[in-house]
């Protein structure tokens, strides 16, 4: 199962922040990367500085051929293409797109795999147990059920979003 994180709190080209999230889904059809499942959408307090626009996130099972390296590599081109300039760290943003897991792949180096923070973000855990209800990080075994306890929704200041993909 590989799997992709999907977040932006800027408007972007294709306009605001679930229109983006909308039309990078699209755009990933045109590279290769065939999305399976989305998640809803939620809408999270953006960190570190909560003063920053809120952030609308989402979480997509994908099928594809690319090898992990190739594939952010076309995720960081769609960056890109949305307006996403890299500079300062957790600075607002109109697209980010993030692997989190390649298939239970493990590996360290400039693509760390899987994603080396996702099991302390609820903005990234609630969307993923919306497609992945059985799925275990892969290094420590903990099921989503186990990561996400039924209070996080509101301690964690995420909240599903009306809107669908």
């Amino acid at each position: 199962m590989i799997l992709i994180a999907l977040g932006a709190n800027l408007p972007s080209p294709a306009g605001e922040p679930a229109e983006t999230l909308r039309a990078a889904l699209a755009a990933l059809e045109r590279n290769g990367i065939r999305p399976l499942k989305v998640s809803r959408f939620y809408k999270s307090v953006a960190w570190p500085h909560p003063s920053d626009p809120p952030f609308v996130n989402a979480v997509a099972e994908i099928a594809t051929t690319h090898s992990p390296a190739r594939l952010i590599g076309k995720l960081h081109e769609i960056e890109r293409l949305f307006g996403r300039t890299r500079g300062e760290q957790n600075a607002p943003r109109p697209l980010d797109i993030d692997i989190l897991d390649y298939n239970g792949l493990i590996q360290e180096g400039p693509l760390t795999l899987p994603h080396p923070r996702m099991e302390s973000r609820a903005f990234v855990l609630l969307p993923l147990s919306d497609i992945a209800p059985d799925w275990r990080h892969p290094v420590s075994g903990r099921s989503i059920s186990e990561l996400v306890p039924a209070p996080a929704i509101g301690a964690h200041e995420v909240w599903p979003l009306s809107e669908s993909p």
